[in-house]
């Protein structure tokens, strides 16, 4: 709990009813004077451990909210209300939350956005008797759309819960408990870029990683390493380069990606995945510089390079004019646009130690630095607005990469 801010508020009960019917003429016997006298209503306190932070995009994250009834009057229906507030960059399937009163299920608490707040009521409330305290399970998410339908636009860095308790079919608040929650996201990286290749020469290698720093679990994960499509493309696995297919959108045939991790792959809470690559460019790659860049796709749909999108710095390359008497190598895969990757294997003819694959991912440790890509709302809310489009042009002995659409920070 980050901050409290208690409304205790004290009931007022109506006396004297039997001295204003006694002006009127009428006599009451002791029984229907103390019918006439309601019963205190209950002082009740609310306490929410919420969670520091959570995942864009990611998985729920569980926290708890306490309900005592602090009084001396028991209540057979206390409440629980949240409201949720992520500033103008969410969109109306960005949150989620859950609950659990008893047993393992997690049962969902509707929620309905008004302006930028999200505010929703348990289902089911409860007894509380006076002194006692019932502690409450929830999770907190903010999944940016649905399994394989991610939201490319919008995003927050933090939320505002607002908890409240009341009793009764329409009481006023007696209690409410205000927290923070930070909002963080996955990070793309390169390490050990090269500045320099040759056209037709042999490969360049260096490292690409995909980072969670978040609390969050997260599902339906695809990294993906943007580059020329005058490249080839392998990844080390075990000791053997694998060539990647190319993954294309039909939209923007241009650009290309390659898997850093598997389609769909998942990511632990502050767990990382890493990959090392090894670029090959073709004889007839125009001078210039080109670049690569990183990206993950969380909830990417049956279209290439959707979903809610973070993309880290992208590394740059200057390819050198193919010489005499260099090697061309192998020309590049079909494109496809699958994200599924693979085509064929060759040896490691400079073996490197091997990183370890699990669940589809490839664990790792992430360097250099990265940029979440884009901003948005009207207190500069980070979030994921970048579609996978981009531009590459070859022109003037360039070759440049990476014209990214981002919504401008309102």
């Amino acid at each position: 709990m980050n901050s409290t801010a208690r409304t205790l508020r004290s009931s007022v009960t109506v006396a004297g009813a039997g001295l204003l019917l006694a002006g009127a003429g009428a006599v009451l016997a002791p029984a229907a004077t103390a019918a006439t006298t309601d019963s205190q209503p209950p002082a009740l306190a609310v306490s929410t451990a919420a969670p520091e932070e959570i995942g864009l995009g990611g998985q729920p994250v569980e926290f708890t909210t306490t309900a005592s009834n602090v009084g001396t009057d028991d209540t057979s229906s206390a409440r629980l209300i949240y409201h949720i507030d992520g500033g103008a960059g969410l969109p109306p399937n960005a949150v989620s939350l859950q609950y659990r009163l008893s047993g393992t299920t997690w049962k969902t608490v509707p929620l309905t956005l008004t302006g930028t707040r999200f505010s929703g009521e348990l289902p089911e409330s409860f007894a509380l008797a006076a002194a006692q305290s019932r502690t409450v399970h929830l999770r907190l998410g903010l999944p940016m759309g649905t399994p394989h339908h991610g939201d490319s636009n919008g995003g927050a860095d933090h939320l505002k819960l607002n908890t409240l308790i009341s009793y009764g079919a329409s009481g006023a608040a007696n209690d409410t408990d205000e927290d923070t929650v930070k909002v963080d996201g996955l990070t793309a990286g390169l390490s050990g870029v090269p500045t320099t290749a040759t056209a037709g020469g042999p490969g360049v290698t260096f490292g690409a990683t995909v980072s969670n720093p978040t609390a969050s679990a997260y599902e339906n994960v695809t990294g993906v390493l943007f580059t020329s499509r005058y490249a080839t493309v392998q990844v080390l696995h075990s000791g053997t380069w694998t060539t990647l297919k190319p993954i294309t959108a039909p939209a923007e045939p241009d650009v290309y990606g390659f898997a850093i991790t598997g389609k769909d792959s998942a990511l632990a809470a502050h767990g990382d995945t890493a990959a090392k690559f090894r670029v090959t460019y073709l004889k007839n790659t125009p001078a210039g510089k080109t670049t690569v860049h990183p990206c993950a796709f969380v909830n990417e749909g049956s279209t290439p390079f959707t979903g809610t999108t973070f993309c880290g710095a992208s590394g740059s390359i200057t390819v050198k004019a193919a010489t005499s008497g260099t090697t061309t190598p192998t020309t590049s895969a079909t494109p496809s646009t699958s994200a599924t990757p693979t085509t064929s294997s060759t040896p490691s003819t400079s073996p490197t130690a091997t990183t370890t694959t699990s669940s589809g991912t490839i664990s790792g440790t992430t360097s250099g630095s990265t940029t979440q890509l884009a901003k948005t709302g009207s207190n500069g809310i980070s979030a994921t607005t970048m579609t996978a489009s981009a531009l590459i042009t070859g022109g003037a002995g360039t070759l440049s990469f990476i014209a990214l659409r981002r919504r401008t920070r309102a």
